[in-house]
């Protein structure tokens, strides 16, 4: 089985060096460590971690704000390890989208929940939008569709059962998706408009 892949980003290098101790002794393995917020989102977009362990009070950008980053750009789930936890900045990270948040100190045994959690939810943040980007692409095609149907039923006087047979028709002799081939079929009507 292949070991979770964890980037760890903390200004300090003695946190660092022990949150890399614990994460190998829970048999995660520790692929990057950094200092700073932007060097965390350049690292993250260069080795495509699978979780990232962050505090918050970082130079160059904080940790809410490389968060941020990192869930828009979808690369790994965030969990916040922080000696704050004031409510300002709690609702900072949920709005950044971070999925975990510790408050230091804590122990060895407080990490496995939090970054096995971590990465349960954005394994189902990620599954829900292929699923919204999936229907809105099945949306658009149907409506490409729909018009193309109208222009084939307006301009060679078939039914719409037909007009979908010759767009289906048209799809697999080509071999391009039925979107592709109902732009084809608006396009060509534009410009002979």
């Amino acid at each position: 089985m292949e070991r979770t892949r964890v980037i760890i980003a903390d200004d300090e290098s003695i946190i660092r060096a022990d949150l890399k101790e614990m994460l190998t002794n829970l048999n995660y393995l520790v692929v990057g460590e950094v200092g700073d917020g932007q060097s965390a989102v350049n690292l993250a977009r260069e080795l495509r971690p699978d979780v990232i362990l962050m505090d918050i009070k970082m130079p160059n950008m904080d940790g809410i704000d490389a968060a941020k980053i990192l869930t828009e750009e979808q690369i790994a789930p965030v969990v916040l390890l922080t000696a704050y936890g004031q409510k300002e900045l709690v609702d900072r990270a949920k709005e950044a989208g971070v999925v975990g948040y510790l408050v230091k100190p804590f122990r060895e045994t407080d990490l496995l929940p939090a970054i096995e959690v971590a990465l349960s939810r954005f394994s189902e943040f990620k599954a829900v939008r292929q699923e919204v980007d999936d229907l809105q692409n099945a949306l658009e095609t149907r409506k490409l569709v729909e018009r193309a149907k109208g222009i084939l039923m307006d301009t060679q006087k078939i039914d719409e059962g037909e007009a979908f047979r010759k767009i289906q028709k048209m799809s697999m002799n080509t071999r391009k998706p039925m979107k592709e081939v109902a732009e084809a079929i608006i396009l060509a009507h534009q410009a002979a408009s």
